[in-house]
């Protein structure tokens, strides 16, 4: 009985637009080498992904190869990455690991042809460099929450206010205005009562959102200073 093959994808990638071209061998050599390994090891190649002149230092999701090979590999079946190498998935080592975890965590492997097992080892390198990137993930968002209390703080100090739910004031000023200069308008008789600026408001076209007159405590809060 014939073995049934594993479906994968290829990844190329050149870092200097010198070995880009009919005359170059380097995405030649990186082709054999992955068609070479597929059929050694039981894979069916069933696409090919190339980034041109792209740093192996990009992170992948700068890639434009690499993401649209991501976004097929979900419809065609494919869940192997093939690459020449390491280093022609990434030569950075941080860019390499955290490549891989995320290419992981969405149950994607990745296989170098020159050394297959070599985002399969945890080597002690491997694990401290994970630790040190999560450490530094947390520091950063820790700074980021850190400088966005200090924005809010100083938010608060300068306008009195900088979260919550909007006032009267800051929604519907010409409403607050308005109702500040009946109150200072005294009719024959005393002070105009709330409800009756609540009524006045209305008959201008101020209502809340709700489209119904002011109660007599939203009024008494425009009024408040």
């Amino acid at each position: 009985m014939a073995r049934e093959h594993i479906k994968g994808v290829s990844y190329l990638r050149t870092s200097s637009a010198a070995n880009v071209g009919a005359d170059k061998d380097s995405d030649k050599r990186q082709r054999a080498s992955i068609e070479a390994f597929a059929r050694a090891n039981g894979y069916q190649l069933v696409g090919e992904y190339y980034d041109a002149a792209v740093s192996g230092a990009d992170p992948i999701d700068r890639r434009p190869g690499f993401m649209e090979m991501l976004q097929r590999v979900a419809s065609n079946g494919a869940r192997t990455i093939i690459v020449e190498s390491p280093d022609r998935f990434a030569r950075d080592l941080t860019v390499q690991l955290t490549g891989h975890d995320m290419l992981k965590k969405q149950g994607i492997a990745l296989v170098p042809a020159s050394a297959p097992d070599f985002f399969t080892e945890d080597t002690p390198t491997a694990v401290l460099v994970r630790q040190v990137l999560g450490a530094i993930a947390q520091f950063e968002k820790a700074t980021t929450v850190a400088k966005l209390a200090a924005a809010r703080k100083r938010k608060r100090e300068a306008f009195g206010k900088c979260e919550g739910r909007k006032s009267l004031a800051e929604v519907q000023p010409d409403a607050v205005a308005l109702a500040r200069r009946l109150r200072r308008r005294r009719p024959k008789g005393g002070q105009r009562s709330l409800r009756a600026i609540s009524a006045e408001l209305a008959a201008q076209g101020h209502v809340n959102e709700r489209s119904k007159p002011f109660s007599a405590k939203s009024v008494r809060s425009m009024l408040a200073k």
